[in-house]
């Protein structure tokens, strides 16, 4: 389709070229080449932490910190059910138990007052999901992980650049992950990262990712690993891409502010919450919710196909995901809040490489759409 308008276009017109040829012209296009080492040290950096171990994608950066903490098979861990299904998958491939929180419905974030009646004996940890744009509100997470003496891993796969009160998302609890895929702030392609201020978490992390090689012998292994080695060539065009990223979360955030203009006036819609008390929402993409009388968001995404326009669905949640029922995990659980956002929700075009011009006519031919259906409702 002719003008179609991506619900994400990555932006690479930095030095992404330059280092990508200096691989190709050095040979160092393994995991072993000079980048992955200058990722993980200027990444971490940014992200208020002392160690960085660079993977190959953000779910694995999930596993390796939950198997980097010492999770044990039937240990729990406290997770948001609206969330990506790799945060349940990391708990249950190692055996543990996902036990879930509804959302909050302005945030859109974990119910943190849900946290505490989910804690038992075998409660291990709480999974912290900053989602789409704003973190969670995490000096009541950190009380609780103090009071009942749990571990944090925090997921800020979508939030680099973020702060909490200042503070960088990702520099909370033993343990957080990132995700360099093309939607995100800075992207590798496929990649992620796990960072820490822990040198034993980091020493673990390092061996797991690795095959678990032991260090002073190659190919003599004393535990099973895995290879989550991320490349020299996907390194290089992060390292260009984290040159850029306090411009791109200047655009990331003039973005949000050219739809909330556009969109302000639609009825019949919950826009994002544009900053609380201890964040400004950095937009990691631009999601809407919509009345229940209106239409949902699965007939929503069809319009703005047909007006050229690509959208994602909100986040199935994890007690309704039929891989997880199957295991017997989630029965009769219900989390409304969760379930209406997944139903409701979605995001329109928030890619780095969107135009204002594409803004506003994503915007306008969205009008279009719900005015119509607000006429036929």
């Amino acid at each position: 389709m002719d003008n179609y308008i991506a619900v994400n276009t990555p932006l690479l017109n930095g030095n992404e070229k330059k280092y990508l040829n200096e691989c190709i012209d050095t040979g160092w296009i393994s995991s072993e080449g000079p980048f992955v080492k200058a990722l993980e040290e200027q990444f971490a950096q940014k992200m208020g932490r002392s160690y960085g171990i660079a993977v190959c994608n953000g779910t694995v950066a999930l596993e390796l910190a939950l198997k980097a903490i010492d999770i044990q098979p039937g240990d729990e861990i406290i997770m948001p059910t609206f969330t990506i299904i790799s945060c349940a998958l990391a708990a249950v491939r190692l055996g543990a138990k996902p036990v879930l929180v509804d959302s909050d419905p302005i945030t859109w974030n974990m119910a943190v007052d849900q946290i505490e009646a989910k804690i038992t004996s075998r409660t291990k940890a709480i999974m912290v999901v900053h989602t789409y744009g704003l973190p969670v509100d995490m000096n009541p997470v950190l009380a609780l992980a103090q009071k009942y003496q749990l571990k944090i891993v925090e997921d800020a796969a979508e939030m680099h650049g973020q702060t909490y009160y200042g503070k960088p998302c990702g520099s909370f609890g033993e343990i957080s992950t990132f995700s360099f895929y093309p939607n995100k702030l800075v992207t590798t392609g496929e990649g992620g990262m796990v960072v820490t201020d822990d040198p034993a978490i980091r020493d673990k992390c390092q061996l797991l990712r690795n095959l678990a090689f032991e260090p002073k012998q190659r190919y003599l292994h004393e535990e099973l690993g895995w290879n989550f080695r991320m490349s020299n060539l996907q390194a290089a065009v992060g390292v260009a891409q984290l040159e850029r990223m306090a411009e791109f979360i200047e655009r990331k955030h003039a973005m949000g502010q050219r739809y909330d203009e556009c969109l302000k006036e639609i009825e019949g819609i919950q826009r994002p919450l544009a900053a609380t008390d201890y964040a400004k929402n950095i937009y990691w993409v631009y999601g809407i919710v919509l009345d229940d009388d209106l239409m949902n968001g699965k007939a929503l995404m069809q319009a703005l196909h047909a007006q050229g326009i690509g959208s994602r669905a909100f986040f199935y949640p994890m007690h309704q995901q039929p891989v997880l029922l199957k295991m017997g995990l989630f029965a009769n659980e219900s989390y409304p809040v969760a379930e209406r956002l997944a139903r409701q929700g979605i995001y329109i075009p928030s890619g780095l490489a969107l135009t204002q011009d594409e803004i506003t006519s994503v915007s306008d031919k969205l009008k279009k759409i719900l005015a119509k259906a607000s006429v036929t409702c």
